[in-house]
């Protein structure tokens, strides 16, 4: 039986920065941000959109009838949870429909919370073969102003439908996963945003991926020959060609060209998005079968998951007999193209802006909330309220 992605959405708000102009107002040589790290746009949340919102939003633009009545687990993957109880899962589960006998929980691993989501509805489906499963990557990536950091934050959610006889990729239970505990990058319970110690990230991002590739290599006895292309966890886009380059170090100048090519594809909408963290990974994956030439049926991905702290894990799946019908190109071309670009002064204002600690009730603003689109509200007596407008 396969088992894999039978349909995916993405979501991003839509207001973003333009790199170019952010580097010149800190005083910084453009190319380091368009050429050093590979980032074009920067995708900015309003106050109304969080990883609840935006996970929501996600999945609105894919579900249908059948998959509400289908789903019966619902995965949040998140590292921007709202509350330390209540899982975003649940409110999702209630803002897009599904019918009330699922279950819903959030799962958490920095980065890899989408990957591990994923890895648990294979196995509820391979229980299960009539079920459905929604898993969601939401972030939202916060260094603050001014920060070595602020030109790899972003904000954005991708949404899959996971399903037996899956319309667009298929999953092999191939996969090598490798945890140990570091430093690397970490955000205490006090801090609205994340610490990282970027050298020593990037390090550790390329050494695991080199453990991970050397144990499923000797697993499968698979090469890079095998694979059409390779997706990445895109903290920023250039982390990919570094990893690309890593792996094919030894490899013959086909294998390498043929990889590099479809790079350039995988990270059209990441480099117009920034960093959506849990995301980030699946949204490569989308871009590369939206934004590349059509896939033979059978072809196959490999897919390399990190999440910093940290866990690694390289996994494969083979592309499936016409799936760009399942996919949604304009949608997602139209959500990229039709946003507002920020001024310098307007996003510094979006970015400083909190809601309330104290328990205070607030209501949000939602004169720019598109009709359809789900969003936070108001905090009302400690409760966190949602709507679609």
């Amino acid at each position: 039986m396969n088992i894999g992605i039978d349909k995916i959405g993405f979501y991003t708000p839509d207001q973003y920065v333009d790199m170019e102009k952010l580097a010149e107002i800190r005083g910084v040589d453009p190319a380091k941000y368009t050429i050093g790290i590979g980032q074009e746009k920067m995708a900015v949340a309003p106050l109304h959109e969080d990883a609840v919102s935006m996970g929501a939003n996600a999945a609105l633009s894919i579900l249908d009838g059948e998959d509400r009545e289908k789903i019966d687990l619902v995965l949040f993957g998140t590292e921007s949870g709202v509350d330390h109880s209540k899982s975003g899962a649940v409110w999702v589960h209630h803002l897009t429909g599904i019918q009330e006998n699922a279950c819903s929980f959030e799962l958490k691993q920095a980065c890899y919370g989408a990957t591990a989501g994923i890895k648990m509805a294979m196995g509820h489906i391979a229980l299960n073969p009539d079920s459905k499963v929604l898993v969601i990557g939401a972030d939202i990536a916060k260094y603050g102003l001014n920060t070595t950091g602020e030109p790899t934050q972003g904000a954005g959610a991708v949404a899959m439908v996971l399903s037996s006889d899956p319309h667009i990729f298929a999953l092999d239970n191939d996969s090598a996963a490798l945890t140990k505990d570091i430093s690397d990058f970490w955000r205490p319970l006090y801090s609205d945003f994340a610490f990282v110690d970027g050298k020593y990230s990037n390090e550790s991002y390329l050494s695991f991926l080199k453990a991970v590739w050397g144990v499923y290599k000797e697993k499968t006895q698979r090469d890079l020959k095998d694979f059409e292309a390779l997706c990445f966890h895109l903290p920023y886009t250039k982390m990919a060609k570094k990893a690309i380059l890593t792996l094919t170090e030894e490899a013959n100048e086909e294998d390498a060209e043929r990889l590099m090519s479809h790079y350039q594809n995988s990270i059209v909408y990441n480099k117009q998005v920034g960093n959506v963290y849990t995301g980030a990974l699946y949204l490569s994956l989308l871009s590369l079968l939206e934004q590349g030439p059509e896939l033979k049926e059978g072809s196959r991905i490999g897919l390399f998951s990190y999440g910093s702290g940290a866990v690694g894990e390289f996994f494969s799946g083979v592309v499936q007999a016409d799936y760009k019908h399942y996919i949604n190109k304009e949608n997602n071309e139209s959500l990229l193209n039709t946003r507002r670009e920020l001024t310098t002064d307007e996003y510094e204002a979006i970015s400083e802006k909190a809601l309330p600690k104290d328990g205070s009730n607030i209501e949000i603003n939602n004169d720019q909330v598109v009709e359809g689109r789900a969003y936070l509200a108001a905090i009302q007596d400690n409760l966190r309220k949602y709507a679609i407008k």
